[in-house]
Parts: C-alpha cells; sequence; structure tokens
C-alpha cells in the first residue's frame, strides 16, 4: 500500500502561498494512484490561480481518460492543462503571464513513473543517497549542462530562479518522462525550490531517513527551509511507495 504526505507553507518572506500539492493514493481513471507538485509564477494571485488550475485540470483529464499508457495519460492531461492556462490568460489581463512549474508521479507496482516542467523536482532517497531523478528546466541547469558553469557556482548563481520551461508559457509544453525503479527502502520526496533553494540535499536526506513518520520527515523539511531564511513558499510530498520502509 502506498502512503504518502504533502504539505505547503508560505515561507518566511511572502505574502501568498503560490505552491500547490496533490495527493491521492487511490486509483484515479486509469492511474493506481497520482501525486503533484505545482509551483505558480505570476502577477497578484495569478500564480495561486495558475497552480490550482494546472492541477485541477489535470486530476478532470486523467479520470475522463480511456488511455492505458501512463506516459500518455500524463502527457495528455499536461497539455490539456497548458491549454486552459493560455486560454484564461488571454480571457484576463491580470492573469497575463501565469504558469507553473509542475512535478506529477504515479507508482505502478515496483515502477515509478514522473513527468516533469520547470524546477519542481522529484527525488529518489534512501540510506546509502539521494538521487535527482527530475532536471530542472533552468538557466542556471542549462549552463551546468554545457559546462559553463560548475554544479557548486550553480547553486548561488543569480538567475537560479530562471526557468526555461512551464506549464503556460508557451503554446505547446515540452515534458520530459523518467521511469525508474524502486528498491525496498526508497522514498520518493517531490518539492517545489522553496525547500531546495534553502536545504542542502544532504541535510535533506538525513531529514528524510530519520526515524519517524512520513508526516513528522515532511513538517521538518518544511521547518528546515524557514530555518534557512524561507525565501520562498515550500511545497512538500513524501510518498512511500512500497508500503513503508
Amino acid at each position: 500500500m502506498v502512503k504518502a504526505f504533502s504539505i505547503t507553507d508560505i515561507g518566511k518572506e511572502r505574502e501568498l502561498n503560490q505552491d500547490f500539492a496533490y495527493v491521492s493514493e487511490d486509483r484515479i481513471g486509469n492511474l493506481p494512484n497520482v501525486f503533484i507538485v505545482a509551483d505558480g509564477m505570476g502577477g497578484h494571485n495569478a500564480g495561486d490561480y495558475a497552480s490550482h488550475l494546472a492541477v485541477d485540470t489535470i486530476i478532470k483529464e486523467i479520470k475522463n481518460s480511456f488511455e492505458q499508457s501512463p506516459v500518455k495519460i500524463l502527457q495528455n492531461a499536461i497539455s490539456t492543462a497548458n491549454d486552459e492556462l493560455i486560454k484564461m490568460a488571454s480571457d484576463n489581463i491580470k492573469l497575463n503571464g501565469m504558469g507553473t512549474t509542475l512535478v506529477a508521479c504515479c507508482v505502478i507496482g515496483r515502477f515509478l513513473q514522473v513527468a516533469n516542467v520547470g524546477d519542481s523536482r522529484l527525488y529518489l532517497i534512501n540510506q546509502n543517497e539521494i538521487k535527482q531523478i527530475t532536471r530542472d528546466h533552468s538557466l542556471v541547469e542549462e549552463m551546468v549542462r554545457m559546462g559553463g558553469i560548475d554544479r557548486e557556482t550553480a547553486k548561488n548563481h543569480l538567475d537560479k530562479n530562471v526557468i526555461t520551461r512551464a506549464v503556460g508559457a508557451e503554446d505547446k509544453v515540452d515534458i520530459d518522462f523518467f521511469q525508474v525503479e524502486l528498491q525496498n527502502g526508497d522514498t520518493i520526496l517531490m518539492c517545489s525550490d522553496g525547500l531546495t533553494n534553502m536545504v542542502e540535499d544532504r541535510e535533506i536526506q538525513n531529514i528524510v531517513t530519520k526515524d519517524g513518520d512520513i508526516e513528522e520527515k515532511a513538517k521538518n523539511l518544511i521547518d528546515a527551509a524557514n530555518a534557512h531564511g524561507g525565501k520562498d513558499n515550500i511545497a512538500v510530498i513524501i510518498i512511500e511507495p512500497l508500503g513503508g520502509n
């Protein structure tokens, strides 16, 4: 039985919480479970609206999909959400420029299917390692990949929050997909950059692998992000995919 817990927090410097976390341990449409983190962007209220609208649209599309392939189900749902955000932004000047990052996954037996747009992340964590499964769609990550800067310099780069892909940003959304085989003892962490910009991977691993339930661990991650400055909203989902460790 897959177990999950989600939490978001406004952080210490923002006036609005534009992060949204969605958890369903139960079947939706042809997917056995669905987990999503969305980090909205845009003017006053637009980012909050974008993250909620994207997730609501995706869940509705998954429910109504006749597809069997998890990749096709997620691809169609995210693409429809992209269309919906663009339409709403064109209809309402206050929503102009809105968009959202999105990381979604489902656990299918011993396999994890992941979809990603933007710089919200999914990690696999166990006692031995913390492994980022998704790739950030950000200007700084592109620079790292091209060899322009090293990983250490990237952490404090002035442009580290400039993302190169988002749901609602372009007419056609470019989605990355990953499939991973899960091992006993693996914990899945999904989060917005409000966590990863504040807390080092090693500290995240230590918190997630300590004794305690997933609710306690998720709250400890929020506390750590705020203790390090809490400069952004924070969204966290922790999943025990194989029924606990």
